[in-house]
């Protein structure tokens, strides 16, 4: 089944679920996001007595807004005690600590954090929502002058955004160790025995060691190979942690230069948000990762990538990080972006005065050319838009 919400939803999934027939819940969001009424909606009661009469069907949102609706409606539920843990970043530092002993947290409210004492704190750290979406209020630190910059940032007026609070509270934050190392985000799937199966491996670049942007993610044959095995064995004892089966997730980790790996995060019900990371393996490779998790079946990558062995394939998401407030915005260039990627696949235009992006591009280039993604990566994109 599927459970669409808030704030976005693409046409490929809803392709996805329109061709395949896969169920689709009728509640008033999804009806207002999606008006097609050949689709096979099914009524709200149906759907929660399907999950009460067998608690492991696969269930996928596009959206963390629809945890909402199983707080709501089966809230008493596994399922529900699940979603919690996994969402609030403290409760899931306390469910994996035997398995990373000396791994350092701490929760404080927000209201705390602007007479913090640097005595109470290590350096570095990174400060975030328990909480929390699209990288915003991330603060990574690494001393006394980035805390103090952090700490003018770090205020209830300035942390509103678009996302419910269930998604995004900024009145609890956590404070933990700083991981180094590469960061990777990885959209699979939990299935009948628990085992994680992976369907994507994306590296998150990064434009230097205190950036916490959302940018650029690439994957490629060579990144799923590298890394396929100890990620499903490592991802398979978080989920046994949880008993997790039938289960979607799109995890964030960094991976040290000894093959450590340590996570950051497991968003639950869900890949990449925003449909980007499924879709770009859908829209460029064919792959249709959605699919995938619905028929619990287990990709080929040598079929998958046949021809397209030495290719990058990134989504871009982009970010209002020109200084410009969207009511000042007349229009974005999407065309100029497109003649900056030697392969753009496909550029997903949004209205930024609705959300906060102006889209997202899903790319293909060769290994070999480095100087695109690096140039997006560290771009204001000021060069795309008209301003009023």
């Amino acid at each position: 089944m599927f459970l669409i919400d808030k704030p976005f939803v693409s046409d490929f999934l809803i392709e996805t679920i329109k061709d395949n027939n896969y169920k689709i819940i009728a509640t008033k969001v999804a009806k207002e996001l999606v008006k097609d009424d050949s689709l096979a909606w099914i009524a709200e009661e149906e759907a929660i007595a399907l999950l009460k009469k067998n608690p492991e069907s696969s269930l996928y949102s596009n959206s963390e807004n629809a945890l909402a609706w199983i707080d709501q409606y089966y809230g008493e539920s596994e399922l529900s005690r699940q979603l919690h843990v996994l969402k609030n970043k403290v409760r899931f530092r306390k469910l994996i600590k035997e398995l990373f002993p000396d791994f350092y947290f701490k929760q404080i409210g927000i209201e705390e954090i602007q007479r913090l004492s640097d005595d109470e704190i290590r350096f570095p750290f990174v400060i975030k929502p328990a909480v929390g979406f699209f990288s915003i209020g991330v603060h990574i630190v690494e001393n006394e002058k980035d805390w103090l910059k952090a700490k003018s940032e770090l205020q209830a007026d300035k942390l509103k955004s678009i996302f419910p609070e269930n998604v995004l509270n900024t009145s609890t934050f956590i404070i933990e160790e700083f991981i180094r190392g590469e960061e990777y985000a990885i959209d699979y799937y939990y299935d009948n025995n628990g085992d994680a199966v992976l369907l994507n491996v994306l590296h998150h670049l990064f434009s230097s060691g205190t950036d916490t942007s959302d940018r650029v993610y690439s994957t490629s044959k060579a990144i799923i190979e590298k890394y396929k095995t100890d990620l499903e064995y490592f991802l398979t004892k978080i989920g046994k942690e949880l008993h997790l089966n039938n289960f979607p997730a799109h995890a964030e980790v960094r991976i040290d230069e000894n093959g450590k790996i340590i996570p950051i995060e497991v968003n639950p019900l869900r890949f990449g948000g925003f449909c980007t990371t499924a879709d770009l393996m859908g829209v460029t490779l064919g792959f249709n990762e959605y699919k995938c998790f619905c028929e619990n079946k287990k990709p080929d990558w040598d079929t998958i990538f046949r021809g397209k062995e030495n290719k990058i394939f990134s989504v871009i998401i982009l970010d209002n990080n020109s200084g410009i407030i969207p009511s000042d915005i007349l229009r974005f260039n999407y065309s100029d972006l497109a003649k900056d990627f030697e392969k753009p696949i496909l550029i997903r235009e949004l209205d930024i005065n609705k959300y906060p992006v102006f889209g997202f591009a899903f790319i293909e280039s060769a290994a070999s050319n480095k100087k695109e993604l690096n140039d997006i990566l560290t771009s204001d994109l000021r060069k795309y838009i008209v301003s009023k």
